[in-house]
């Protein structure tokens, strides 16, 4: 018997994964609490408001009846911004009735007590409905995704049975490929941390710098994103495969990047408040980098980039100014 899957959240990237599953011959279900999005996508099997490309299968259904979606699917899929994520874990938990293999494809770590989404489902999911959980992270723009663009991914899970698992549901042979490893907290922190960099590589496109100055910020940004994570507990292949290196180049160099977006309207300007109004989807690196703030006092990382764009955020420091000294900071062996 066929697994079937639960899609927490039927936002953009939620919506290209339903497309997925839906192709290779899996039944799935999308949970969200718009209830003109799950009439949208149960009517015309579109997403237009978060997803304006392409269109869902006939076979894809949406939902707001929480206890339905989570009933449903054998694997719950979580797609949520890591704001609600531990609120939708909450609700998650008290509906629940039997063992599941959870799923996270969102990206970002929780301001003040640093924890990763694997760490918060542990605490909010009552242990006897955790089958396994699993990391689903890598370069793929959901605009290229829903239109059945080559991308390649990690699926990663301590139980290597599960990685598996979601290997064989997500991969095809025409436009999506997934690889499996077992460094979940490496996955989920560069997958985190590289929104930080996208958000600086934005601003330095905004600001009118070319391609030497987001060269630059890339691989100086891969160093503080393994500083991070070797500190803790990541290994190191993992920050050079598809998980760490290929996200971080992708989110810093396209337009498709809801945190390159972002980091162009600051460098235009305008502060945190008027440049998320203008956003229709969720902008993780403004969140994450209060964490990764916090995690690089605490432990005395050197970071710059990363605090750089804390203080432009955070503090309404001036971006051209802050970006002209990182230029001036002591100069040092790579």
């Amino acid at each position: 018997m066929k697994d079937k899957i639960t899609i927490i959240g039927a936002g953009s990237w939620g919506s290209a994964l339903a497309r997925i599953i839906s192709d290779n011959g899996y039944k799935v279900i999308m949970y969200d609490t718009d209830e003109a999005i799950v009439e949208e996508i149960n009517t015309f099997h579109t997403n237009i408001k978060k997803l304006p490309v392409g269109k869902l299968n006939d076979g894809v259904i949406a939902t707001t009846n929480l206890k339905e979606a989570v009933d449903f699917g054998t694997i719950i899929l979580l797609v949520v911004p890591t704001a609600v994520t531990r609120l939708v874990l909450k609700q998650i938990n008290e509906v629940i009735s039997n063992s599941k293999i959870f799923v996270n494809a969102s990206k970002g770590i929780e301001p003040n007590t640093f924890k990763r989404i694997s760490e918060i489902v542990v605490e909010e999911i009552d242990s006897k409905y955790i089958k396994s959980f699993v990391v689903l992270t890598g370069p793929s723009h959901a605009e290229e995704v829903i239109l059945g663009m080559l991308t390649m991914v990690t699926s990663s899970s301590k139980d290597l049975s599960s990685s598996r698992l979601i290997q064989k549901i997500l991969s095809n042979k025409t436009y999506f490929r997934v690889y499996t490893h077992e460094d979940v907290i490496g996955a989920e922190l560069c997958g985190s941390l590289k929104n930080i960099i996208a958000i600086a590589s934005g601003i330095a496109h905004g600001l009118g710098y070319g391609d030497n100055t987001r060269a630059a910020l890339i691989t100086r940004g891969l160093v503080e994103i393994k500083r991070i994570a070797l500190v803790l507990g990541a290994e190191e292949s993992t920050i050079y495969g598809l998980a760490g290196l290929g996200d971080l180049v992708v989110t810093c160099t396209s337009m498709h990047s809801r945190n390159f977006q972002a980091g162009v309207k600051i460098a235009q300007g305008k502060n945190l408040k008027q440049t998320l109004s203008e956003m229709t989807m969720v902008v993780e690196g403004a969140r994450t980098v209060i964490g990764a703030y916090q995690i690089i006092k605490k432990y005395n990382i050197y970071a710059p980039i990363i605090e750089t764009i804390y203080n432009i955020v955070y503090n309404q420091k001036d971006p051209k100014k802050e970006i002209l000294k990182l230029m001036s900071s002591s100069l040092k062996e790579e």
